[in-house]
């Protein structure tokens, strides 16, 4: 896995899911009716922010350059309570042995590597590579990959990602298979269960995991989810971190300091 990265920096700070946890609009996403609407910005505490603050540089120091990273949600329907169906996603689980994220469940993910940098499809090429090496899922060049958002970490981060995510919908019967190493267990969940498991303290999840799965619980089946999500742009959102009675918090753009 490492031998596809960029040698420069450690794989566990490659992935782009981890420092661009940072905040994303609220864009809300009509499951039943397709339709998308973006509500008003949000500012959020720095607390629920995990991996992202206890890099924060010093404030005169010029922004680092973010880093090229792609994720990808992968999708599918199973029968749900009362034989009703379920939108699942796949979440993995980093190790406990990992210095940054341990024991984070997060979606398959990471930085795009010098080959892929170089290609006009790297994104694209870099979610498959990484949902193959960290599942053991291989979708082909032919899947359509839908884009869905893109988060850059904010400028008082050390460690900056510029994250394109991706959805996807799974192979029929795919099987999980992890490295062991990096992802030590997955779960095929709803978004709603997750975001549950969350709160339960059962799961542990950063924040653009979490604003995720509150999206994407708002749908029903996958395919109510892509029609949705094809007819939406990305734009791409960069927060800002700002002190509000002197404790920091993450701004929405368009959301007053």
């Amino acid at each position: 896995m490492t031998g596809h990265s960029q040698e420069e920096t450690p794989r566990c700070e490659q992935r782009g899911e981890a420092s661009s946890a940072a905040c994303q609009p609220t864009e809300k996403l009509d499951g039943r009716g397709g339709q998308i609407a973006r509500s008003s910005a949000r500012c959020e505490p720095a607390g629920r922010l995990s991996g992202c603050l206890e890099q924060a540089k010093e404030s005169n120091d010029p922004p680092a350059q973010p880093r090229q990273a792609a994720t990808v949600i992968l999708l599918r329907d199973r029968d749900g309570a009362r034989q009703a169906r379920e939108l699942q996603v796949l979440l993995v689980q980093r190790t406990a042995e990992a210095r940054f994220m341990a024991g984070v469940w997060v979606f398959p993910g990471g930085s795009l590597d010098r080959a892929e940098l170089a290609s006009p499809h790297g994104h694209r090429l870099a979610a498959l590579r990484e949902l193959r090496e960290e599942a053991g899922i291989s979708l082909g060049r032919d899947v359509e990959l839908v884009a869905f958002s893109r988060w850059i970490t904010p400028e008082a981060v050390k460690t900056r990602f510029d994250t394109h995510f991706f959805l996807a919908q799974a192979p029929a019967n795919a099987a999980v298979i992890l490295d062991g190493q990096e992802c030590v267990d997955h779960r095929w969940i709803s978004p709603a269960q997750a975001l549950r498991a969350h709160e339960s303290g059962e799961m542990q999840l950063v924040f653009p995991t979490i604003k995720h799965l509150q999206r994407l619980s708002r749908f029903e089946t996958v395919a109510q989810l892509l029609e949705a999500a094809r007819k939406q742009p990305v734009q791409a959102v960069l927060p800002r971190i700002v002190l509000e009675d002197g404790s920091p918090r993450i701004v929405i753009p368009g959301e007053t300091d």
